[in-house]
This record gives structure tokens, sequence and C-alpha cells, in this order.
């Protein structure tokens, strides 16, 4: 029996052996130029880590790379975001291709644009350079991700560029090539080498939908580290102060955006639609349904990640239309009621934000009578940012209501007030002939 074994693993293997090498036949040789760059590139690309003091264990991964024959690394705010916020806790620590490591200085932070710089204990060969002069990128053209994807080795993804993302509220570039967990903060050149961006995201519902942050932000931080005398002493009011520049900017932008109205007949809901907003549309008109719903909901596409717990700086806007020919009118407004009740605005033991304080009044614009509560939560580390949730429910009807819901996260006091009274004063219903 044991000879049987052994001679059936030893015809397996064979034929593993002889799959792998037709498959190994089959793979596209990487391209000349890549294997040109990586060769030229190498030995300023890094593995940027950071580390638990206690223990030294691991808690995340990263790529940088050295900015010309400076001290200086470039990588994302993401991979550094622990460090920034918790350095009591968080250190970072870089590893090269040759498998030198030494400790990393946290020297500057870009929350929006998801950018750090750090300063190690040795210096770049000069290959990447990030110049004043930006390169005119084409779209199609060939571009090259380097890094440590997955954590397995480093690497290098050839890809093409296809131009701006105007989805994004700062501007991103899309990459038609693989950017894996592990070369966030890696540079992307060009076929001469030239900086192009930093490897950031991609997108995990499509294939090879990879996004860049441009060169011309990685210009702007280095130009701040060259003027200042010394790194911040707490980067959480960094952070925060960047957060609320977002945030001004956002809602400025927003407010200046005529609103557009949606029919959820006999409503008019009001949206913001522009290219950081998109909307959908659902129902759950069944004939097994005591009652239709049909709801429209709009949401930016992107939001500004500060730590692994917290994304924030964006807008949501949800509107639903409830009605029954079946149910009676105390049958419905208690579905109703159950209805509005059952939305949550926030947990009460939630450690980034405080228990949410929340106020109700029955109001109307002129155009349509609602139920309002608008509730407010604080940010524990970023004074003077707040999620604001405002919950409306029309009564103007015995068996129909509109129920919306519009939140703002990581806005100031003054801007979240501003954001619900733009909304409680635009809805409405049309009057009926």
């Amino acid at each position: 029996m044991r000879a049987i074994f052994l001679l059936l693993m030893s015809l397996f293997c064979s034929a593993a052996l002889a799959q792998s090498a037709d498959d190994a036949a089959s793979l596209p040789a990487p391209s000349s130029t890549a294997q040109r760059l990586y060769a030229a590139a190498k030995g300023d690309l890094l593995q940027v880590r950071v580390l638990l003091k206690s223990g030294r264990t691991q808690s995340s991964v990263g790529s940088g790379f050295m900015v010309g024959t400076s001290d200086l690394v470039v990588t994302n705010y993401h991979v550094m975001s622990q460090v920034a916020l918790e350095p009591e806790t968080y250190v970072g620590e870089y590893r090269d291709t040759d498998g030198r490591r030494g400790a990393v200085e946290l020297l500057a932070v870009d929350v929006l644009h998801d950018l750090a710089v750090v300063r190690i204990d040795r210096k770049g060969s000069g290959f990447f350079k990030v110049p004043e002069a930006l390169p005119q990128l084409k779209q199609g053209q060939y571009l090259y991700s380097l890094g440590n994807p997955l954590d397995l080795g480093f690497a290098i993804s050839e890809g093409a560029y296809n131009g701006i993302v105007s989805r994004s509220f700062y501007d991103q570039l899309m990459f038609t090539g693989a950017i894996n967990a592990g070369m966030s903060g890696g540079p992307n050149v060009t076929v001469e080498g030239r900086v192009a961006g930093v490897n950031v995201s991609k997108r995990t519902d499509g294939e090879l939908v990879s996004f860049l942050v441009p060169v011309r932000f990685v210009r702007d931080l280095l130009k701040q580290v060259a003027a200042q005398k010394s790194p911040p002493a707490d980067f959480k009011l960094v952070v925060g102060q960047q957060l609320l520049a977002h945030q001004t900017t956002m809602v400025d932008k927003l407010g200046g955006t005529p609103l557009t109205f949606k029919e959820l007949n006999p409503y008019r809901v009001p949206v913001w639609e522009s290219d950081q907003v998109r909307c959908w549309g659902w129902s759950n008109d069944k004939p097994d349904k005591t009652y239709a719903v049909d709801q429209v909901s709009c949401a930016m596409e992107s939001a500004i990640f500060v730590s692994g717990q917290l994304e924030t700086g964006n807008v949501s806007i949800q509107h639903k239309r409830i009605q029954s020919d079946e149910l009676g009118a105390w049958r419905f407004a208690g579905l109703a009621s159950k209805l509005f009740k059952s939305q949550n605005v926030g947990w009460h033991k939630d450690l980034r934000l405080t228990a949410p304080q929340c106020i109700e009044q029955f109001v109307s614009n002129g155009k349509l009578p609602v139920r309002a509560v608008l509730c407010m939560r604080a940010y524990r580390k970023f004074p003077e940012l707040y999620d604001f949730t405002l919950l409306t429910a029309s009564t103007d009807a015995s068996r129909m209501t509109l129920q919306s819901r519009v939140e703002a996260n990581g806005v100031s006091y003054p801007n979240g007030l501003r954001i619900a009274r733009i909304f409680l004063e635009s809805l409405e219903k049309e009057v009926q002939p």
C-alpha cells in the first residue's frame, strides 16, 4: 500500500511540475522597461511598517520611496496614521530591498491627500526626484507602480494612465495597473523614471482600477517640510486643522451648487447631485407588501481617512416615500412611527465621538409640515468637529409620509446647522390642482 501511495505521489508531482512549466511558459515576461526601472529604483524603495512599542509586533505595513539624495521618505498618511495619532503606543520602522532596517521620524502629514513625509538614517541614490516642473501625462501612456504587495516582497506593476478621477473631492489619477495592500505609499513613475504619483488605493468591485495621488501634492508637502524648523509636537492638532479646512471647502462647494429635485410624487425632494455626489433609486413595491417604499439615496463617493476606525468629511442624503392602500390610518401611523424611530444616530459608547445630543420639533417651511429631529455628536480627539444627523418625517397625510435623513460628517457647528437649514427649507409637496 505504501509503495502504491509513493507511486501516485510521484506521478502527481510530475504532472504538477509539467503543468507549472506550461503555465510559466504561457505567462508574459515582464517588459524590458519594467525590468530596467525596477533595477534602477530598487535601492531607494522601502517597506514602511508601524509597530506596537510594546512587543514590537507589526500593526500595519505599506511602502515608501527616498526623495533624491536626501534622507526623506514619502509614503501615505494612512500608513503612518497610528504613529501620528497615538505616538505613545506606535512607532515606525523601515526596511529596504537589502534587508536593512531602521527607525522613521514623522515630519509632516497631508491628511486630505493621504501623504506623509518621514526621515530615516540613510540617504537616497537620487533616482526618485520630485521636480518643480510636473510631468505632462497623456491618457493611455504606460506608468509603473512599485511597492511591497501583501508583504510578499518588492515588486513592480505596469499599467496605463487614464485621466483624473472627477468623483473624488481631491484630484486623483486613475491607473489601470495592480495596486495591492502593502503597496500604499509606493511611487508610480513614467517610462523615463519621473515620479508621476503615489500609490493610494484601488476599487475592490472592479478589475485593475487603481488610484494615485498626483505628484504635485508631494511637491507641496516637501516644501512645507523644508520650511519648518522642527516637526509638530502634536500631530493630532495638525490633523484636526486640516479636517477643519476640508469641511469649510466641502460645505462652501456644496452650498454653491444649486439643489436639484427628485420626484417622489407628490413630493419634490432636494439633493446635491454633482461629480462628487451620486444618487441611486430603489423601490420595494411588491404584491406581498402591505406598504410601498420608494427611495432616493445620494452620497459623496469619497471620504477623508483619519484612522482605521474613522473616515469623515462627507455628506449623504436619503429620502423615502412610504405609503399604503391596505393599512388604515392608525395602523399606518404606527408603522411610520416605528420606521422613523428605528433610525440609528450613533452608539453612546463610541470612543471616537460623544453620545448623540438631539432636539425634536414639529416645524413647517410653508410648503410641508414635518416632524424634525436634529442630532449632534462631537469628535473626542478633534475639537470643533461634529457629526450632524437631520431626520424628518412629513405629517401631511394619513397613509403616506416622506421620511428624510441628511448626514454631515466632520463639519463645524455652524456648517452642520447650515446644511440642516438648507434641507429643511427645501422640502416641498406639489399642490394638486
